[in-house]
């Protein structure tokens, strides 16, 4: 347990942990901005600004349990892959979150958010999925 393997892939999903619990804070600190990501079809959007931080908070925890990392880190990876769409929405859109306005940095958003989503889906693959197996 105190090997260099087991610190390692702790360290990793600690590391993710800690961002779920910070992205979680946002979907309570900025529901409305959050809800203005989202496209005016989708009904509940309030409410599922708020499914979405609790399931972050509950994420951020299985990454830590040893018998639950694997089938979160499964559910994180589909779960970064749906909301991919609504973060290029809320770019197209110039949504700034934080402020519930229309003011956003738009499109220039993407080229951080991409590369950044990219970064958190292979962060849990190496860290929850490849390093346990």
């Amino acid at each position: 347990m105190l090997s260099g393997q087991w610190q390692v892939v702790f360290a990793g999903n600690v590391a993710m942990s800690v961002m779920l619990l910070f992205t979680a804070t946002a979907h309570f600190a900025f529901t409305k901005g959050m809800t203005m990501m989202m496209p005016d079809f989708i009904p509940f959007r309030k409410g599922l600004v708020y499914l979405t931080g609790i399931l972050e908070i509950v994420a951020a925890i299985g990454l830590l349990l040893p018998a639950y990392r694997h089938l979160t880190a499964i559910c994180l990876l589909v779960f970064f892959v749906l909301i991919l769409p609504a973060n290029i929405a809320a770019a197209i859109r110039q949504v700034d979150y934080q402020k519930a306005t229309y003011t956003g940095k738009g499109l220039h958003y993407l080229w951080f958010r991409l590369p950044l989503q990219l970064l958190f889906i292979g962060w849990v693959w190496f860290f929850s999925i490849w390093l346990q197996s």
